[in-house]
């Protein structure tokens, strides 16, 4: 800032020089000034047009980015990470072992149920097949004992009838031996029913018990079976092993994931196309990606079109809105070239055959 002793010194000296001099060297001054100042305005304005020309996207192409959907491999049980068997940037196939927690309970718990389920079943089958043999083998000789005290129950029978029709016996003695043969004949139909019922075994309410007990206790075997299972996670789908959350001998709580995996059929490009350009795209199209530091693009299909647009609008669609208004699209590939594309990178689209 100049001084007043300095303002003073000029209006001095321009009062010494002739007016004609001063009033010319002021001109000049102020021509120089004017030139310099729109000479770098022209320059800036030349230097942003060249910029922004350079940045400008081609016509066709839209900017978007790769995008992957994650699969979270998780045990809905907690327990400590027992062993990792894969390790981050590994290549799975489906049913390969991801990783196992400890299962001590797991198991004892599977063991107490098969030991119950072998018991249970063991019962029914003592319950459908009745008595022991040696049991059985009893029952019939008691029948064929008295099957034979039977048998001369009726020969005595016939003998005393013969001897009261002679009058030779009292009407007592022979009813004496009518009773004595009808008490053998009940024992005969009593030992017949026993044996009957020790070939039969339980009751049929008794036996539809012991199912239904071996019924339960197999249902108890295979929820311990499924619980000791879920101890140890398989790949559910082939693809990239992308992360490993835990390490061998860390807490996992239950449902926490272990093993985030990115199967190569759920790479997909996201990008989003003006409201003017929609209508001329449809699900199916082929497109080209084109991805930094390829030669070749990759061709891939159109999938999904939003039905929605993004920053829509509150109330009015004018012109210079609509020309804000994007929709989003998605584009799968084959699995052969998913596997070169990787989550986040930014691509460039461009439609057409």
């Amino acid at each position: 800032m100049a001084t007043r002793s300095n303002i003073h010194h000029d209006e001095a000296q321009a009062i010494k020089l002739p007016l004609r001099n001063y009033v010319r060297q002021r001109i000049i001054t102020a021509s120089q000034r004017y030139f310099f100042a729109n000479s770098f305005l022209v320059s800036a304005f030349a230097a942003l047009s060249i910029f922004t020309g350079c940045s400008r996207p081609a016509p066709d192409l839209v900017q978007g980015y790769i995008e992957g959907e994650f699969v979270y491999v998780s045990s809905p049980y907690a327990g400590t990470l027992k062993t990792l068997h894969v390790r981050q940037g590994a290549q799975v196939k489906t049913g390969d072992i991801l990783f196992t927690l400890e299962n001590v309970s797991e198991k004892s718990a599977k063991d107490e149920a098969e030991w119950r389920l072998k018991q249970a079943r063991e019962n029914l089958k003592d319950a459908q097949k009745g008595k022991r043999s040696s049991e059985i083998e009893a029952v019939e000789a008691q029948l064929r004992q008295a099957q034979a005290a039977l048998s001369l129950s009726e020969k005595e029978l016939g003998r005393q009838e013969s001897l009261f029709l002679s009058g030779l016996i009292a009407a007592q003695d022979i009813d004496r031996a009518l009773a004595a043969h009808d008490q053998n004949r009940q024992r005969v139909t009593q030992l017949e029913a026993d044996l009957k019922t020790a070939r039969l075994g339980l009751r049929s309410n008794q036996i539809a018990a012991a199912k239904a007990n071996v019924q339960a206790l197999e249902a108890a075997l295979s929820r311990a079976e499924w619980d000791l299972s879920q101890k140890q996670q398989t790949a559910p789908q082939s693809g990239l092993v992308f992360h490993t959350i835990y390490r061998e001998g860390e807490f996992v709580a239950s449902g926490r994931p272990v093993v985030t995996l990115l199967p190569p059929q759920n790479i997909k490009v996201r990008a989003f196309v003006p409201q003017s350009r929609i209508s001329a795209i449809h699900t199916g199209d082929r497109v080209r990606v084109f991805v930094d530091g390829m030669a070749e693009p990759f061709i891939g299909t159109l999938s999904f079109i939003s039905p929605q647009a993004e920053f829509t609008p509150p109330v009015i669609y004018s012109k210079e809105n609509r020309a804000k208004l994007v929709f989003m699209i998605e584009m799968v590939f084959d699995p052969e070239a998913a596997v070169k594309l990787h989550p986040g990178q930014p691509v460039d689209v461009q439609f057409g055959p």
